[in-house]
């Protein structure tokens, strides 16, 4: 990729992590990662959050694990999102397709990849405006 094409933004900002959100991690273990969201925030749970959160970090690495989709989505406001946080390219067992299903099968749809890590990608599922809680 040409320099000019390297984005400038951090990885917290792609994400889409505002100073002061809500944040509820499930099996993601990157202490860089968890550095930075501690930079950005406070309010950051391991596991189920007490009450809604803005995001949720969900690690998959097998289509078992996208089954925990569904439960992660009732932790989400509803303008929240669950970033499926899974390693890339031929380290899983997992395609995007996968995601994309399990994410529709929990009502959800994908409307973001972003690059994790040197070794994880990440994809962004929320609620369809049509079908967000009230």
């Amino acid at each position: 990729m040409s320099p000019e094409f390297v984005s400038t933004r951090s990885r917290l900002d792609k994400l889409g992590v505002k100073p002061g959100a809500k944040v509820a991690i499930v099996g993601v273990d990157d202490p860089d990662f968890l550095k930075e969201l501690r930079q950005r925030t406070s309010d950051i749970t391991r596991g189920r959050p007490r009450g809604q959160c803005d995001l949720v970090f969900l690690s998959a690495d097998t289509r078992t694990d996208l089954r925990r989709i569904n439960q992660v989505k009732s932790w989400i406001e509803p303008n929240g999102a669950v970033w499926v946080v899974r390693p890339k390219g031929g380290r899983s067992e997992l395609r995007d397709t996968d995601v994309i299903q399990a994410g529709l099968d929990a009502g959800l749809v994908d409307n973001k990849i972003a690059s994790f890590s040197d070794t994880h990608g990440a994809m962004r599922l929320v609620y369809r405006l049509k079908d967000r809680p009230r």
